[in-house]
């Protein structure tokens, strides 16, 4: 079997290291293993599969003189829109986990349960979704392709680990009544419908990024989508409602079959025992997870589902090494 030589940019964050876990589990064909960080973690050490590697500092230069066939990229939209373009003329497919490439038309945006096929349509980059994105096509791109979605509205409940270490750092601070520095409100004991900046239409970032990325992977630009997206004091693990309506008429038994044999997906929904998904059962776990479903007695056709990932996981990091696995699988 060939060897894929493989960089990890921003190995040291949380993603990064995340993908390294994740990268060593999966057991991909690796020939090299090359781990890029800033200038100020270069020259510290990360142990992977069992040894030790020094981190290179991410420059033009060292990407050249370290040339791999995949780079999968975790280190903010201003680093990945300066050097995936670097990576991709010195011959590597980048996958990248910031928001920088999403939206661009020559970028494909990939979940591989749903569209996997469109990561060989790329031009030296590939994107990952939001994390709360990514759950949630998990989910809704089965019953899409058996009913048709006429309309979606996301509720959204998000994990401080989704704002990186100093999020975490807020939630873990305010217990001892430290006031916060990432969110702009107390997180400890509150809930924030804030993620990201308030754009004029009243919607944030997240919500738009939400709503844009479903239309891009379902290549269903008039879709009609919404979004409202809060953040609450867990530790990790997004939490979503998802209430859907579909063209055509469903049999809510077929709907839990459909979701049973989708892929990545697993159903807990056995209400009368209170089983549904929680961030406390769907830590560290690469599935998503969907329970709650039921009928919207509302509208024709509409449907309740409730979406538990690990957004770290699933939501970043997995999703990421996933597409290399599906470009690796496809190289011949």
């Amino acid at each position: 079997m060939k060897k894929f030589d493989i960089a990890v940019v921003g190995c040291t964050g949380k993603v990064g290291r995340q993908m390294l876990t994740v990268l060593e589990e999966r057991k991909l064909p690796y020939g090299k293993i090359v781990m890029f960080a800033s200038k100020k973690s270069a020259g510290s050490e990360i142990t992977f599969d069992g040894k030790k590697y020094t981190v290179i500092e991410l420059s033009e230069e060292n990407i050249k003189a370290n040339k791999t066939d995949i780079a999968l990229m975790s280190a903010g939209g201003g680093t990945s829109k300066v050097f995936a373009p670097v990576f991709a003329a010195n011959g590597t497919v980048v996958i990248d986990n910031s928001s920088q490439w999403r939206m661009d038309p020559d970028v494909p945006l990939v979940v591989p349960e749903a569209n996997a096929e469109d990561a060989l349509k790329n031009h030296g980059i590939i994107a990952n979704p939001n994390c709360s994105t990514i759950q949630a096509i998990v989910a809704i791109k089965p019953l899409h392709d058996k009913y048709t979605l006429k309309r979606v509205v996301y509720s959204t409940y998000q994990a401080v680990s989704g704002a990186g270490m100093a999020g975490s750092a807020d939630l873990e601070n305010g217990a001892k009544g430290i006031a916060p520095s990432k969110f702009n409100q107390p997180i400890f004991h509150n809930v924030i419908p804030q993620i990201d900046v308030f754009l004029d239409s009243g919607y944030t970032k997240e919500e738009q990024k939400m709503i844009d990325e479903t239309r891009k992977i379902l290549h269903a630009p008039d879709l009609a989508v919404t979004a409202t997206t809060v953040r609450v004091p867990v530790p990790n693990c997004h939490s979503e409602s998802i209430n859907l309506e579909f063209e055509k008429p469903f049999d809510l038994d077929e709907v839990k079959r459909v979701l049973a044999y989708a892929p990545g997906l697993v159903v807990m929904d056995d209400p009368s025992r209170c089983v549904y998904p929680m961030p406390c059962n769907c830590d560290n776990k690469d599935e998503v997870f969907v329970g709650r479903i039921r009928r919207d007695f509302s509208v024709a056709n509409g449907l309740n589902i409730w979406v538990v990932a690990d957004n770290i996981r699933k939501g970043a990091a997995t999703n990421a090494v996933q597409i290399a696995q599906y470009l690796i699988a496809h190289a011949e």
